[in-house]
């Protein structure tokens, strides 16, 4: 933070007759607190009052400061006492008016102080922590002026200094090397910094509006100001940069204003001029027309002159700047030229200045892109500046959009409107294709892009369709209605010429903000389908109804619940759920109202009609899910009897599964228990279920003989459409009472044990089946039970589970499939309700899967997940596009059952090493599956850190192994077999699921080092044995994990390693040893930088120093070389200071000696017992 700053000291001299000021001003940052005590801070502001800050004032009338007004303002206020112009600017704008006249008062009475005062300002903006000194330049030679213009820096002193020339001095300006440490007025965080920028650029315009009537125009203030914001804006200090390059761009901006202000004039001048020549000679006075010639010449010079000004601003700051490398800077340059063009179009609007726009709309930064594009809109906005424009309009329409596909999501939605502006202002600029392209953005994930775009589809197309002409004598109603289906066939002609997605849902929601009139209206659109067209009317075809029904449910939808759509997201990354305000609710619940009174009267007439087709009536029985049935009163009971018997007579009629659902939601909902006609629909869904538990009831006991299934075709069909519906509503709610489980369970105990159920039929039933177990583990803590009711419970569960591992081996794929996700569904809800089991209600009973059924899950993902894709499976479907969408679907249910079975892990429903078989898969399913099954490796290491661990040893074990066995027995591997390099890549991608995080996991990383040690040295007899251990190579393998050990583990995994191995392994560098070598290397590789390879070939080096390692001879070219010698120790990686020696790290690890011997069975801890606080920050480093 940036302290007051205090004025030393300012004297004037008078040397060779020539007045030469110099002035030194300190700005001192102590982070908010003043270097001075009280005393002497009061003392300081004396003397500055005193001083050449308001010298100007010794002469003046009053009696007040320098700064006299505001000090009075913020002294009636009690605030802090303001010094100087910098103190004043970020104390607020309050008294900036005044502080404005009082300067221009002192500059007009002594200009060189308060001039320095002004250039003192400007520095201590840019935060500067130094000194300004000026001298008088008096030199008339160029070169001696080019000579003086430095910026250096003092080693001696630590101080940078930048000297250069603001007419008619040389100022000089030192500050400390930190100043361009990123901490200045402009960029500083905190209350007291937020509103600098803003009262910085007041400052600059109310400066330049206070003096564009006096000393504007004196040849001397604007130009030393130029100067100086032109040099400090070259400088390489990023604060000098940045402020300067501010005040010199909102200083041309008001010079705008003021030449804006002298047109004005000029042109009163001009009308006044002309009307007191159009007089007769005899009222003419030749003396005022020649004072208002005399002041249009004068007028017009200034402007020139402001013109030249401006001129010198842009060519010395803005053409400098523009492309410098601190996007602020670019960003800052780009807005104010926009501005300018709009202003003061005469002058910048062409192609000269438009085409920096054009330039800066390619920009890395997306904050540039964004001013570039909000500039342009502001500009096409204009009718009367597009004309201007048709040049860059022709040359970078095409930028513009391609930048709606930009990263950035708020450029792409800007050059979206301006795309949308530009169609207004500017005809025949966009072709067909580019509205094409961008209509196609209301299917994009992202809402603001996709509501633009919404918006932009609205007004090109549906705002003013095309309408009938023959409508003059037709009332208002038929009128809206033709509006509406004008607004229709467009939509439709829209929805069927794209061709890339098929979704009304996302064009509703996009169009939702600017089209909701249109939307809401669901009185016209459903009178497009109950009411007879008339004579004028062309008929709607019948995909224009099916469309009009999807935006009727898509409207509703989206009033009932509002936008964004779940999967849409809103831009703002702080808000995860979202929030609607109270207006937004009230607007919620006054259109859920409406379509409710709506469509209750309306929806009985749309099923009737529609009652053959099932697409449409599916749509119209999802919409009573939307009602709220608490708003309306008793006036509505016959229409709810007629929906009633609407929903009855499709659902009678139909056995679609979509129907099916949607009939049983809109139930559920009706019955609710805030519904006020929960009278009417209970009876009428209890005489629908009772209707089919009796139909079901009556052909069971006439088709089932001697347990036998001896039902005909058309018998079949019967009873399949009755389960069908039954699953279904059993679905959305619990019909236990109706005793669905009793009657349906007898069809799947005749599959089971005798067969001859249709595969459909079985699958309905096992569906149908588990929908009633899963209602009664869901019920059953919530009711008071006994024992036995629990018994009957398990035993239940018990049943269902041995059925459906009976229809595991099914003929069937789709029966398989389906008793593995009734399976999956039972346990894991099993698992979930003895979580939330109440211990009040006595111990649960529990519930293990037999060792038998979860062999056969595995074998089951084992035979239907892991398999390649059939290149020939889908070439009988027809076309490419029809092969690619059935291997989608195929590798959706794939997904889908392998999801399935990790979730069984992931709840513990399986023990974690079944996940062992899963894990195998990763490399080689990594395209398909890897996000699966790197979730539940995840998972799994929430649940317990080293099991999860042990998983991963016993997969990379038992692959090793396998190929161990396929290579020792002479065969050829086959694919199955995964070969050496794949296990090593998959234990590196192992290692690389740990993360950085090696304090968290070093724990289960020891525990992997310890098993794989164990592994390959069991059984190995270290005096006797002269070979090596049959299982070495698999430490290559256990040495991708060395990289994420910390530094003290490793010691305590070598010294682990050795006690395996033994101390005369050391020096054996045969072939068969090369592995030991290549992971004791990996253990000790803790300098930065350096592999095993290189630790290989400094262990076989000749030279015994450490910087003599080779970093890139191979193994075998190490291994021949000189005499075999112990291990160089490593060096550290920060402190360059080299480790202990072996026998040292021996010394220092029986403070974590192994609990347990080599030769123990038992496995041992090797974990080092140091707390996160014990670790030393060298030692906390992960090598690569």
């Amino acid at each position: 933070m940036i302290a007051e700053p205090t004025l030393l000291s300012r004297s004037v001299q008078k040397e060779n007759s020539t007045v030469d000021v110099s002035s030194s001003t300190t700005v001192n940052h102590t982070s908010g607190v003043r270097n001075e005590n009280r005393q002497k801070n009061v003392r300081g502001k004396r003397k500055a009052r005193e001083g050449s800050e308001n010298a100007k004032r010794k002469l003046s009338k009053t009696s007040n400061g320098s700064l006299g007004r505001a000090e009075n303002e913020q002294l009636k206020n009690r605030d802090i006492e303001a010094v100087t112009l910098f103190e004043v600017v970020t104390m607020g704008k309050s008294a900036m008016q005044a502080v404005v006249d009082d300067w221009i008062e002192a500059y007009i009475m002594d200009r060189e102080p308060a001039l320095l005062d002004l250039i003192s300002f400007f520095i201590q903006c840019s935060g500067c922590k130094g000194v300004v000194t000026a001298e008088m330049f008096q030199s008339k030679e160029e070169t001696d002026v080019m000579s003086k213009m430095v910026e250096d820096l003092d080693e001696s002193s630590g101080l940078q200094y930048k000297k250069f020339l603001a007419f008619p001095w040389i100022l000089t300006v030192t500050w400390p090397m930190d100043i361009d440490s990123g901490e200045y007025p402009l960029v500083m965080s905190g209350l007291y910094w937020k509103k600098f920028r803003s009262h910085f650029c007041e400052f600059v315009s109310v400066l330049v509006a206070q003096c564009q009537y006096s000393v504007i125009f004196d040849n001397y203030l604007l130009n030393t100001l130029i100067s100086l914001l032109t040099e400090l804006s070259a400088s390489c200090v990023r604060a000098f940069r940045h402020t300067c390059t501010l005040a010199a761009v909102k200083l041309l901006s008001a010079l705008v204003n003021v030449a804006l202000s002298l047109n004005v004039s000029v042109d009163n001048s001009q009308r006044l001029y002309e009307v007191e020549l159009a007089k007769t000679s005899s009222k003419r006075v030749s003396p005022r027309l020649e004072r208002i010639q005399r002041k249009i010449t004068e007028l017009q010079d200034r402007k020139l002159e402001t013109e030249d000004m401006m001129d010198a601003i842009f060519k010395g700051v803005f053409l400098k700047r523009y492309r410098d490398v601190i996007p602020e800077i670019r960003a800052i340059c780009m807005e104010e030229l926009t501005v300018w063009m709009k202003l003061y179009s005469p002058v910048f609007l062409n192609d000269t200045y438009l085409k920096y726009v054009g330039w800066m709309l390619h920009d890395k930064q997306p904050d540039v892109r964004l001013r570039c594009v909000l500039g342009l809109q502001g500009l096409y906005q204009d009718v009367h500046l597009c004309s201007k424009m048709d040049l860059f309009t022709s040359r970078f329409k095409d930028r513009i959009i391609s930048m709606t596909l930009d990263k950035d999501h708020e450029v792409a939605v800007q050059a979206m409107r301006l795309l949308m502006v530009i169609s207004q202002s500017c005809d025949d600029v966009l072709s067909l294709d580019d509205y094409k392209h961008m209509f196609k953005f209301v299917y994009c994930s992202h809402r603001p892009l996709a509501a633009t775009a919404g918006e932009f589809l609205y007004k090109k197309l549906l705002s003013n369709p095309t309408v009938p002409q023959s409508m003059e004598g037709s009332s208002e109603e038929e009128k809206r209605r033709a509006l509406t289906l004008a607004r229709i066939r467009a939509f439709n002609s829209f929805y069927t010429e794209n061709q890339l997605h098929q979704h009304v849902l996302y064009v509703v929601d996009s169009l939702w903000d600017s089209g909701g009139a249109l939307l809401k209206d669901w009185a016209s659109l459903t009178s497009l389908l109950t009411v007879q067209p008339s004579s004028h009317e062309q008929v709607l075809s019948s995909d224009e109804e099916a469309l009009v029904t999807e935006i009727i449910l898509a409207s509703v939808r989206q009033a009932a619940e509002g936008p964004p759509l779940p999967w849409r997201s809103t831009g703002k990354k702080t808000c995860i759920l979202k929030m609607v305000n109270t207006k937004e609710k009230r607007l919620q619940t006054d259109d859920c109202a409406k379509l409710t009174e709506h469509f209750l009267k309306v929806l009985p007439e749309l099923l009737s009609k529609y009652l053959e087709d099932a697409e449409k009536v599916t749509s119209f029985l999802k919409i009573p899910q939307y009602f709220q049935l608490e708003i309306c009163g008793d006036e509505y009971t016959d229409s709810v009897q007629a929906l009633l018997s609407g929903l009855d007579a499709a659902v009678d009629r139909h056995t679609e599964p979509g129907l099916l659902e949607a009939a049983a939601r809109s139930y559920h909902s009706l019955c609710s228990d805030d519904s006020r006609w929960q009278h009417l629909t209970v009876p009428a869904m209890g005489q629908l279920l009772q209707r089919w538990t009796h139909t079901l009831e009556t052909f069971l006991g006439e088709e089932l003989s001697d347990e036998a299934f001896v039902a005909d075709e058309e018998r079949k069909k019967e009873i399949l459409t009755t389960v069908k519906k039954l699953a279904a509503f059993n679905n959305a709610q619990d019909l236990s009472k109706w005793g669905i489980y009793e009657l349906v369970s007898k069809l799947l105990v005749i599959e089971v044990q005798h067969g001859g159920l249709p595969a459909e039929m079985t699958t309905e039933t096992l569906r149908c089946v588990c929908c009633c177990v899963l209602w009664n583990l869901n019920t059953f803590g919530e009711r008071s039970t006994s024992r036995e009711s629990a018994l009957h419970q398990r035993n239940q569960l018990r049943a269902f589970c041995e059925k459906c591992h009976r229809c595991l081996s099914h003929t069937e794929q789709v029966v398989r499939e389906q008793a593995f996700m009734c399976l999956s569904d039972i346990l894991v809800a099993h698992n979930y309700q003895l979580q939330m089991w109440d211990s009040l209600a006595g111990a649960p009973l529990l519930y293990t899967p037999e060792p038998k059924l979860q062999k056969a899950l595995l074998s089951f993902i084992l035979e239907n997940v892991f398999t390649s894709p059939d290149p020939d499976s889908h070439s009988n479907r027809g076309s490419d596009s029809e092969c690619g969408v059935g291997r989608l679907e195929d590798l959706h249910r794939r997904r889908n059952l392998l999801a399935a079975y990790c979730k069984l892990i992931v709840h513990s429903v399986l023990e974690m090493s079944m996940a062992t078989e899963i894990f195998k898969q990763y490399m080689k399913y990594y395209n398909d599956f890897g996000d699966i099954i790197k979730e539940t490796l995840n998972r799994t290491r929430q649940m317990d850190k080293i099991e999860s661990a042990r998983t991963l040893v016993l997969c990379l074990q038992q692959l090793y192994l396998r190929l161990k066995q396929e290579q020792d027995s002479g065969n050829t591997c086959s694919s199955e077999v995964q070969t050496y390099s794949s296990i090593k890549e998959l234990a590196r991608r192992f290692s690389l699921t740990f993360g950085w995080d090696q304090i968290k996991f070093r724990e289960s990383l020891a525990m992997i080092h310890r098993d794989g040690i164990e592994f390959v040295f069991q059984g190995f007899v270290q005096e006797s044995e002269k070979h090596s251990p049959p299982n070495i190579s698999y430490l290559t393998i256990l040495s991708e994990f060395s990289s994420k050990l910390l530094k003290p583990d490793k010691k305590t995994v070598y010294s682990y390693l050795q006690r395996y191995a033994g101390e005369q392994t050391i020096n054996i560098r045969e072939e068969c040893w090369m592995p030991l070598i290549y992971y004791r290397a990996s253990l000790q590789g803790t300098a930065e930088g350096e592999d095993a390879v290189s630790f290989v070939s400094s262990d076989t080096n000749k030279q015994p120093s450490l910087t003599s390692r080779s970093k890139s001879p191979s193994i075998r070219q190490a291994t021949s070389e000189g005499e075999p010698r112990l291990p160089s120790p490593c060096v550290e990686t920060k402190g360059s200071k080299q480790l202990k020696s072996v026998e040292g790290v021996k010394t220092i690890e029986q403070c974590r000696a192994l609990k347990k011997q080599p030769d123990d069975s038992g496995p041992c801890d090797v974990q080092p017992r140091t707390s996160l606080e014990e670790v030393d920050v060298d030692t906390v480093e992960i090598d690569v």
